[in-house]
């Protein structure tokens, strides 16, 4: 919103306020102003020149030698190259000293042999953007009315000597979208009354009600509608002043009727349209819905096809005007206009803003009526407008307001008491001191018992709960008055929960077992959705798929892993090893949310160790995976509720996968990748693991205790067990520790042997035992005691006996 200070002069007195300084308190109070722009800046010298003569340079044709009147003894003669200028016309004159803008400084010249004195200046030589600029003198120079009086100060003639605030309005704000809407604020800042335009319309004897009727097919999208009629208008320019207002504000003049339409709008932010009744159509105007691919021609000649939910202005037949947003051309008023049907509607937010949107059409009608106009100034808007119409281009208005009336809104009524202004803003507020503020502000206000009662008038539709109250209140009193203070109540540490910092734990481990970190889609194929899922479920499919490539939801995370290996293996990186900590996603069943749940997964193919300096090279196998695993769970703290458990998955080695519960739970699984698989991505031994990461997470685990290092030796004893070849390592370390007792403290497992020398279904499983009381010095007879616990407990449970 561009605010012109002269003109904001008529509305409140801001004697001793200057435009910067008013700019910095409106700011203070809430809006805030992006800047003040002096219109003249830097230009002096410009005056009114009368041109006495006019004729064709004798050595240029696009040169014309006039011999100007600019107020001073003798004429002076400038060389002017303007299409437009001719003799007897009032013109800006630059004379010779003077400066425009861009410090552009006027000298005496001589141009093909002829003295010139001075410029003849157009619009925009002057500093006025070209867009804003008549369109008769859009290409030429610009001509004062014949009554302009010669050597007159021109910069103050054309407003050039304004200033205009530029204000930064939140939606909220629609108020300030007008400039009596700014004179309400500005006063209530400054503590002044506001002045309104007196409205005073001599209506002739003939009815309007004569000419036109007024119907509404939508109320629910236009609850108001109201019609005046203005005869023997006569077409032409505005007055300069109103021109210089429009320009000052962003907007182009046209002709009398259209710029009084635009000047009201301005004025009390109500949008106008002005109909040349003779091409209307009818005596009634009816506002429906378009019907379906109903066809317009708007104000800038181009057809729109309409929609059923646009709200459209009709004659009764056809469609005349696409309300709140543009007109239409075939009634858009005209040089030979004589009779003029003014509107002035309320339009409901919604339907103009979904019309603007649909048809790409954003004008200062529909971003007012899109943010919230007063009703009470529509009845009010036409009259000021019939006013200026019989004033400015002679026009006879006719009795009576034509209108449709279903509007129900009331002004908004709330309370607040002086305990809460005060307790919120922190101040020390008495009675009469926030009785004064809502008096400033024009709102009807009445006290009892400490609560304010306040009615909001109409204008000010954001104010509608009690904290718009108290920001009303803040603002007219004064941020900076507002004592400053120190937030009270406990401080909360920011830091990461459980879960996050396992997740970043995870992570940090993984890395640091030379895994790198992927990223790949949750989305997959119908084919690859089934394979190497923990729990098999029906993939979730999707609506409307991208491709059949990424139509389902996953339920595993390594066929995505396994895509990249082979990616990165066809580019000649042999070995590589993934990690991804992602979700997968659990059909639950038609028409209810997948169950999304995070995993931990890997995939690792070629060579796990390879360090040239010394020669290593390590393939990957299972025991590295199971090795890198173990790390993760000791790392969590659950490796000792982990069990590992020889398994067939589809998809996977028969005898080099195995399940891994936790207490009790399968959670995942790893292993080698089955060959025919391995063969058809081109890969060589891959060994992938994945596991549930919810389970791992959120484990309790005990508080960690101190243990001290133990005063007294250890004694270790060293066991080698055949057993039947089916009989896990892990199966035997548990009998040992449960018969071990306390004294046993760790249990080891450093050999497998199986072959040359062994039975038939036999193999050599050895554990190293160790021994410890914490208390005193083991004896030979406790160690024996309790290491023959375990030997019977071995044979008894497992049938093991010593190797010999």
């Amino acid at each position: 919103m561009l605010v012109s200070y002269k003109w904001l002069q008529e509305y409140v007195d801001l004697t001793g306020v200057s435009a910067k300084e008013l700019a910095e308190k409106i700011t203070r109070s809430g809006i805030e102003v992006d800047g003040v722009e002096q219109l003249s800046a830097g230009v002096k010298g410009v005056v009114v020149g009368h041109v006495l003569e006019c004729e064709k340079h004798p050595e240029a044709d696009k040169l014309n030698k006039c011999l100007v009147n600019i107020g001073e003894a003798e004429p002076v003669q400038i060389i002017c190259g303007a299409p437009n200028v001719a003799k007897g016309q009032k013109v800006a004159v630059a004379t010779v000293g003077a400066v425009l803008p861009g410090n552009f400084k006027i000298k005496k010249a001589k141009l093909r042999g002829e003295e010139s004195n001075g410029m003849i200046c157009s619009l925009q030589e002057l500093g006025i953007e070209g867009k804003l600029v008549p369109k008769e003198f859009s290409e030429g120079i610009y001509v004062f009315p014949e009554e302009t009086e010669v050597g007159a100060n021109a910069l103050n003639l054309l407003n050039l000597d304004d200033e205009v605030l530029e204000l930064d309005l939140t939606p909220n704000r629609a108020d300030a979208l007008s400039m009596l809407g700014m004179a309400y604020e500005t006063a209530a800042i400054l503590n002044k009354e506001v002045k309104l335009p007196e409205i005073t319309v001599d209506a002739t004897s003939e009815k309007a009600a004569d000419y036109i009727s007024v119907k509404i097919d939508a109320p629910e999208d236009n609850p108001l509608y109201t019609a005046k009629v203005i005869k023997n208008v006569k077409i032409g320019p505005s007055p300069l002043w109103m021109q210089t207002r429009l320009m000052a504000s962003g907007i182009r003049p046209h002709n009398n009727v259209v710029d009084i339409t635009n000047y009201i709008l301005l004025e009390y932010g109500q949008p106008l349209h002005a109909f040349d009744y003779d091409r209307f159509g009818s005596k009634e105007v009816v506002i429906r819905h378009a019907h379906e691919g109903e066809i317009l021609k708007t104000l800038d000649d181009t057809e729109r096809k309409l929609t059923a939910d646009q709200l459209v202005i009709t004659n009764g037949t056809i469609s005349v005007a696409l309300a709140g947003v543009m007109g239409g051309a075939d009634s858009e008023v005209r040089e030979d206009t004589t009779t003029i049907l003014l509107e002035s509607a309320y339009f409901t937010g919604g339907s103009i803003r979904s019309t603007s949107k649909y048809h790409g059409l954003r004008s200062e009608a529909s971003s007012r009526y899109e943010k919230g106009v007063d009703p009470a100034r529509v009845r009010p808007a036409a009259e000021r407008a019939a006013q200026l119409m019989a004033e400015l281009a002679g026009g006879e208005v006719l009795d009576g307001l034509i209108e449709a009336d279903h509007l129900t809104i009331e002004p908004a009524i709330v309370s607040v008491s002086l305990e809460k202004i005060n307790r919120v803003l922190g101040t020390d507020l008495s009675e009469t001191e926030v009785v004064a503020i809502f008096e400033r502000l024009k709102f009807d206000v009445t006290v009892e018992a400490g609560v304010f009662t306040v009615t909001a008038p109409t204008r000010r539709g954001d104010i509608k709960i009690e904290e718009d109250l108290l920001e009303e209140v803040a603002r007219l009193y004064g941020y900076d008055n507002i004592p400053k203070t120190l937030p009270k109540g406990a401080a909360t540490p920011g830091g990461l929960n459980p879960t996050q910092e396992k997740r970043r734990t995870t992570r940090a481990y993984l890395e640091g077992a030379s895994l790198y970190q992927a990223t790949t889609y949750s989305l997959t194929s119908e084919e690859k959705a089934t394979s190497y899922a923990i729990e098999a479920r029906e993939p979730v499919q999707l609506a409307m798929p991208m491709s059949e490539e990424r139509s389902r939801l996953r339920v595993s995370i390594i066929p995505q892993l396994l895509e990249a290996l082979s990616y990165n293996v066809a580019r000649q990186h042999d070995s590589v090893a993934l990690y991804e900590i992602g979700s997968v996603f659990l059909n639950e069943g038609k028409d209810v949310q997948p169950e999304e749940r995070e995993h931990i997964a890997g995939a690792i193919t070629g060579l796990w160790v390879e360090n040239e300096w010394q020669g290593e090279k390590k393939p990957v196998d299972f025991y590295v995976v199971k090795g890198i695993l173990e790390g993760l769970f000791d790392k969590l703290g659950v490796a000792e509720q982990i069990e590992w458990r020889a398994a067939e998955r589809e998809g996977m080695h028969p005898g080099r996968t195995a399940e891994i519960s936790l207490a009790g739970e399968v959670i995942g699984f790893a292993g080698q990748v089955h060959p025919n698989k391995q063969k058809d991505l081109d890969l060589k031994n891959t060994y992938v693991f994945e596991v549930k990461a919810s389970p791992i997470f959120h484990v309790e685990l005990p508080e960690l205790q101190y243990t001290p290092i133990p005063r007294f030796p250890s004694i270790s004893r060293d066991i080698a067990l055949v057993t039947d070849k089916h009989v896990t390592a892990g199966s035997l370390e548990k009998i040992i520790k449960d018969a071990g007792g306390k004294l046993l403290t760790n249990v080891h497992m450093f050999d497998l042997y199986e072959g040359e020398h062994m039975e038939e279904g036999k193999k050599s499983i050895a554990f190293s035992l160790t021994y410890l009381d914490r208390e005193k010095t083991l004896t030979d007879e406790e160690v024996v005691k309790a290491h023959e616990k375990v030997l019977a407990a071995l044979k008894e449970k497992a049938g093991a006996e010593l190797r010999g």
